[in-house]
């Protein structure tokens, strides 16, 4: 709200999201705010907001999600991976206020990752979908694919040391260090 309410800090988030050589990662918090500015943001009046849980606690541990088909720049190249990552959030339920989604995302086309449980369902089943959000959808991002917003923690788990197993082909790198690989070469 200090960002919406001042109109200073207002017009220069607004410029930076209408610039066509920027682009902007919210994970977590940072979702949540991204999210609560999606008026500014060109292309993401689709977006949810982000509210409690609906376990109504604090969700912290490894899960799995899906890279769906999107035009995020984050994940060129990663559409139909099921990878591991940590969530840590209190209030990571995604709501839509104008059209929740029905059994098919498909009329939502920058929806970019959604929960999966084991058997790489897509879920709304606690505890694979730690938060309660509709379709399992976690991820979003805008038709040019600048803007993503996730709740999960692609940061603490790029590097194979930080999960307690990984496949040996993986070696040193975990998938996710491709997410932010991609953003380097977007920038150039």
């Amino acid at each position: 709200n200090s960002i919406l309410l001042n109109n200073r800090a207002r017009d220069q988030f607004s410029s930076f999201f209408h610039r066509t050589d920027t682009f902007a990662l919210g994970v977590c918090n940072g979702c949540q705010m991204m999210a609560h500015l999606s008026a500014l943001i060109p292309g993401a009046e689709q977006w949810p907001v982000f509210v409690r849980n609906a376990s109504e606690q604090f969700e912290a541990r490894l899960v799995m999600v899906e890279v769906t088909p999107s035009p995020s720049l984050f994940f060129d190249g990663m559409v139909g991976s099921r990878l591991p990552v940590v969530v840590a959030h209190g209030e990571g339920q995604a709501v839509f206020s104008s059209r929740a989604p029905d059994e098919d995302t498909a009329g939502l086309p920058c929806v970019a990752l959604r929960y999966t449980d084991n058997y790489g369902e897509v879920t709304q089943t606690y505890p694979s979908n730690p938060n309660g959000s509709i379709q399992g959808i976690t991820g979003m991002t805008t038709p040019d694919g600048r803007f993503t917003i996730m709740m999960p923690h692609p940061e603490r788990v790029f590097r194979t040391v930080q999960y307690s197993w990984y496949p040996k082909e993986w070696e040193d790198a975990s998938p996710w260090s491709r997410f932010f690989a991609n953003a380097r070469r977007w920038v150039g």
